[in-house]
């Protein structure tokens, strides 16, 4: 795979990442819930950009945070070039476009959204908002994808969870997220014809 086609699936995937955060941000308030299916809903909440919604303590976590990613984003962009620049197999070439593509959806996020939207607190959030809601590199990631596919309580007999409700699958995330996921799952899955010398 070429480079200029490896940064064609990266043009796509940040453009359906970011339509589809705006959109989110600007028709959606913060916790609106709309159920597709019964498997299926879009609920906008934002996180501070780690996995599953995690948060690094502290004044300066989150722009620890954002300058880690940006660094680690320039890391991957070299090996995407690198594994071009070797003739590396398409399955790598796809997975590290993938993964790019994810964590720079993610950074714009954390980089600009905190000063072009205000908050989305009981009201929609307006794009390029004369009263944003944070500052560079302090934004918050949109997230909006939700699949409940099981939704139950666990049988009364069982030691310490028993008669809890439980839920399968229960993350919200986003496309740029998806985009990683994917990437990962390739290396994963076909690590072999990934990693295969030519």
């Amino acid at each position: 795979m070429s480079l200029r086609n490896a940064y064609f699936l990266i043009f796509l995937i940040l453009l359906v990442d970011q339509l589809s955060k705006i959109y989110i941000k600007t028709n959606f308030v913060l916790g609106e819930e709309v159920t597709v299916f019964s498997w299926f809903k879009i609920l906008f909440i934002e996180n501070e950009g780690m996995a599953w919604g995690t948060e690094i303590p502290g004044a300066y976590g989150k722009l620890f945070l954002t300058l880690f990613r940006l660094v680690a984003v320039t890391a991957i962009g070299y090996w995407l070039w690198d594994s071009v620049q070797k003739k590396s197999s398409t399955y790598l070439i796809v997975a590290i476009a993938l993964i790019l593509a994810g964590a720079f959806g993610n950074i714009i996020d954390s980089v600009f959204y905190g000063i072009i939207f205000d908050d989305s607190h009981g009201h929609l959030a307006t794009l390029f908002s004369e009263k944003p809601y944070g500052k560079v590199l302090h934004g918050k990631v949109v997230d909006m994808l939700y699949f409940p596919i099981i939704d139950g309580t666990w049988p009364s007999w069982m030691p310490v969870i028993g008669g809890h409700n439980f839920k399968f699958f229960n993350a919200i995330f986003n496309i740029a997220d998806m985009a990683i996921s994917t990437g990962v799952g390739i290396l994963i899955v076909f690590n072999k014809k990934a990693f295969h010398k030519n």
